[in-house]
């Protein structure tokens, strides 16, 4: 386990793409209340004044900052991936090619991707070790967004052998928490399934609900995030998860009961549900940064219903 951090992120200017996101808006208050950054050197380029698919539009965003956390990308649940595969690789490559080249030419002392375990092989075995990660096809129900993620780990090595820029890269798992996209359109699991819980009389879920995820609340993402600005050097990449696996099934239960859902429960698995098995190992990750999740799932969807109840159902 690291001993302590490589790298004080305090004084520093730093840069969250997706900072105005999810992930991003939990990053930047770690930042604040764990590390002492002062808020007024934190840059968060919102989407609908910066598209960052334009490489002038990157390069001004980017400017006189030292360290980049990379979040920014086009996504969706699986439904939304499975329809948009082209257009959503498209988006996000022109994203990460315009990141990585304007930090390059603005010398940033760090840059932290952020990829997922999508990148991995669909048929890798779970856990998914980091030497896998390159060792077969992806899973056709997330191509575009799962290749993007993947590409994230050759640039950071061709960019780090030919520039010796520090680039490092963190493969979250699955994110949920608070402040996450409520849209029935482009939720993810956990948050769908939360919707459905309040606004449906029964649950109608995609698959026979056996496969496994690996899900991680969003103030543990946050924090590996930040241990791995710290800690890491480039171009190393590391899982950070649970290291818990759960059904599908067995979530959409406890969802249901934290929620205090009494109606149906259906699975159809005339319809896919993604790959079979996926959680993650996080020994690179603890050996490394001394990363370690510290909320457990059920803790954490309740949490994460609570929020759902208060702030977006109570205020509609």
């Amino acid at each position: 386990m690291t001993d302590k951090p490589s790298l004080s992120l305090k004084g520093k200017r730093i840069l969250i793409t997706g900072g105005a996101g999810f992930i991003g808006s939990f990053l930047a208050d770690n930042l604040i209340e764990k590390r002492g950054v002062d808020p007024a050197d934190i840059v968060v380029p919102r989407s609908t004044e910066f598209d960052l698919r334009d490489s002038e539009t990157c390069r001004r965003v980017i400017e006189g900052c030292e360290i980049v956390f990379h979040l920014a990308a086009q996504t969706g649940g699986i439904a939304f991936s499975r329809s948009h595969p082209a257009s959503q690789y498209l988006s996000c490559s022109l994203i990460n090619l315009n990141l990585f080249e304007a930090a390059r030419q603005a010398g940033v002392e760090k840059l932290v991707s952020v990829g997922n375990l999508l990148a991995y092989p669909a048929k890798a075995e779970s856990p998914l070790r980091e030497e896998t990660v390159h060792d077969g096809e992806l899973a056709g129900t997330h191509l575009g967004i799962g290749q993007s993620k993947r590409d994230l780990l050759l640039m950071a090595e061709m960019y780090h052998q030919e520039y010796g820029m520090n680039v490092v890269t963190v493969l979250s798992a699955n994110s949920y928490g608070p402040r996450d996209r409520f849209d029935p359109s482009v939720a993810h699991v956990i948050p769908a399934t939360i919707i459905k819980c309040f606004e449906q009389s029964e649950l109608n879920v995609w698959g026979d609900g056996s496969p496994t995820r690996d899900f991680l609340y969003v103030e543990d993402v946050a924090e590996g995030l930040a241990r791995a600005a710290e800690s890491l050097q480039s171009p190393t990449y590391v899982n950070i998860a649970s290291g818990a696996e759960t059904s599908i099934r067995d979530l959409v239960f406890l969802i249901a009961r934290l929620s205090n859902f009494k109606g149906p429960i259906n699975f159809d698995s005339s319809k896919g549900g993604g790959d079979p098995k996926r959680s993650a190992s996080t020994d690179r990750a603890e050996e490394l940064m001394g990363f370690k999740a510290q909320i457990g799932l059920e803790e954490g969807l309740r949490r994460t219903i609570e929020y759902y109840r208060t702030e977006i159902r109570g205020k509609a």
